[in-house]
């Protein structure tokens, strides 16, 4: 696997394209309802979205399956958490786009999967520089 600064950018910009469409085009009602539950198969598929889209995004770049799948495994783990996280609080609190703390939590919930990508392209270049 070559990584360049080039091929590093395109990834960052690939996973963000991928964030963008898994988040706010392809989320379907079931997706987005009961999200406060902990066993909620609409959060199941919309973490798997972002997987199969990690995938891509990985694969284009021509990053060995070998690599992607514990990453993009861990990645819907996360995910999965992250948004779980996010549905309860708003759910517990009774939050709705109409108060600043629903706000908030969108605010850490966006960051954190940022962070999550942040981490991927550290691993991705640490088994890219490994011999």
């Amino acid at each position: 696997m070559v990584v360049s600064y080039s091929t590093l950018l395109i990834l960052l910009c690939l996973l963000q394209v991928k964030h963008m469409l898994a988040d706010y085009f392809l989320q379907t009602k079931m997706m987005l309802d009961g999200r406060g539950q902990y066993l909620h198969l609409g959060r199941f598929l919309h973490a798997g979205v972002h997987a199969v889209g990690s995938v891509a995004a990985f694969a284009l770049v021509g990053t060995p399956f070998a690599f992607i799948i514990p990453v993009v495994l861990l990645e819907w783990a996360v995910h999965f958490h992250i948004d779980w996280w996010k549905g309860r609080h708003t759910a517990d609190l009774k939050l709705t786009p109409a108060d600043a703390a629903y706000w908030r939590a969108s605010g850490v919930d966006q960051a954190l999967h940022q962070l999550t990508y942040v981490g991927m392209i550290w691993l991705w270049l640490m088994a890219a520089a490994a011999p």
